[in-house]
């Protein structure tokens, strides 16, 4: 009876209430929570607003009466927003742009760069025999507004941000996430529209603990492309922020004759509360962190006009001390899994890497993909970089990335040779000291590359010698 009063008193605030007044329409994205404040009842003066004659009578079946006073709906930050001075988002993104820095996509065969400010490149590189790098390229758009808007008073500026009088948002994982848009065209021409240019949109979104990264890349139309980024520059802008929802309280006040709060629901909350007791508390190092959870949702595939994007899952490895765990990994006993979908993948260092697949009926069917021969990686080392370098502000190098061979792997069909993989081990940074991000590409049929991202790697980089073999730290 209790919850029938509050499913009653929720279903209420859509409909016609006493005296003909029209509520709003009840959404699931608006969340309430009822109070019992008693006979002495101070309506809040600020957030939410409340008028002492938006009311409706609610009776439980023991017929138990409250009065009980709704709010005039609110859905986000609307004070924050119109108090809100600071910079404009175009203003807080420029540092970026700025800076002339990329950002990279890897998918199955396209590589999208995105260099801030300038353009944004889709491009693929083949070798030859002889090393002969040829690359086939195309700018989806350069940095030239379709329609050049500059914001008030901002004549002089760098570049042409827009100006926008209302925020557009896009459907993102089921959420309405607002967005500044960044127009570019005059990209490469395009045939199958009488050699028009390419054209993109580039829609940057707040997200606290992203590096600027690429999420999606969508041809809409024919040779025109909308590219989501997401950035912690818009993040200190409150119309840019993901929408939390206020909680809209309701209250309810007994008439006379009935309780402060109806007899079964306290009898409910009670039941409620016993149950709690026997159960443990859990440990706030067990709980799985809240940002992890937001940012690998918000990382599933996405559609690219008819092609599927590569597919990146995120694991947590052991909680192994780092020391102990960088010994394991590079003895080859300790291995990294990753991937969703169909296919997982085993990586052991210096053993071999795994395609898997796991079913209860039929067990575990597994490809060798390739194994480990020093010898021949040291051959493959001499034609191919096994180090890639990052230059940092002071002048001074660091690994960024190394590159191993892992050949004589089982036979493919298509090719009657072994398969073989190029390891790509890379520095991640996270929140979680012992995430690992593994990822494959099939540039070539039966010859993959296995990237494998976690922060555990950042602490082994500068060790690689000149073949790119790691050791431990001393």
């Amino acid at each position: 009876p209790a919850p029938a009063l509050l499913c009653g008193l929720l279903a209420a605030v859509a409909a016609v209430a006493e005296g003909g007044r029209a509520l709003p329409q009840l959404s699931d994205d608006i969340p309430f929570r009822v109070n019992w404040p008693g006979t002495e009842l101070s309506l809040p003066t600020t957030g939410v607003l409340y008028k002492e004659d938006n009311y409706i009578i609610m009776t439980t079946v023991d017929k138990e009466k409250y009065k009980c006073i709704l709010p005039l709906i609110a859905s986000g930050n609307e004070e924050e927003e119109k108090d809100y001075k600071g910079p404009t988002p175009g203003e807080l993104l420029e540092p970026l742009f700025k800076q002339s820095s990329c950002s990279y996509r890897i998918e199955s065969y396209w590589t999208y760069e995105v260099c801030h400010g300038k353009h944004i490149r889709q491009y693929h590189e083949e070798k030859e025999t002889g090393q002969k790098i040829n690359i086939q390229e195309y700018y989806l758009g350069n940095m030239m507004m379709k329609n050049p808007l500059s914001e008030p008073g901002k004549s002089g500026r760098s570049f042409p941000f827009a100006f926008l009088a209302q925020i557009p948002t896009k459907n993102i994982e089921g959420q309405m996430t607002p967005y500044y848009p960044v127009e570019l065209g005059n990209g490469t021409p395009c045939s199958l529209r009488q050699n028009r240019p390419r054209s993109s949109t580039l829609m940057y979104i707040c997200h606290p603990e992203a590096k600027h990264e690429i999420l999606s890349v969508a041809e809409v139309t024919t040779c025109e492309y909308e590219v989501v980024i997401l950035t912690p520059l818009l993040c200190s802008h409150p119309k840019y922020r993901f929408r939390a929802s206020p909680v809209n309280d309701i209250f309810c006040q007994s008439l006379p004759g009935s309780p402060l709060k109806p007899h079964n629901l306290e009898q409910l909350e009670k039941q409620q509360e016993m149950l709690k007791t026997p159960f443990r508390r859990v440990k706030e190092e067990e709980m799985p962190s809240t940002k992890e959870e937001k940012f690998s949702s918000i990382h599933k595939p996405v559609a690219v006009g008819s092609h599927q994007l590569l597919t990146v899952g995120t694991t947590h490895i052991s909680k192994l001390t780092d020391e102990q765990l960088i010994k394991e990994f590079l003895s080859g006993s300790y291995c990294f899994h990753g991937g969703v979908g169909w296919w997982k993948y085993e990586f052991c260092y210096g053993k071999y890497v795994h395609q898997y697949h796991e079913d209860k009926e039929s067990g575990r069917t597994s490809v060798v993909v390739g194994t480990w021969s020093k010898e021949e990686h040291v051959e493959w080392s001499r034609k191919n970089a096994a180090r890639t370098f990052y230059l940092r502000e002071d002048g001074t190098q660091t690994v960024r990335m190394v590159s191993h061979f892992y050949g004589n792997g089982d036979v493919c069909d298509l090719t009657d040779k072994p398969r073989q993989v190029t390891v790509k081990l890379k520095c991640k940074e996270s929140d979680s000291p012992h995430a690992v991000t593994i990822y494959m590409l099939e540039p070539h049929s039966c010859q993959y590359i296995l990237g494998v991202e976690s922060p555990v790697i950042c602490k082994i980089l500068d060790t690689a010698d000149e073949y790119g073999l790691l050791s431990v730290p001393s």
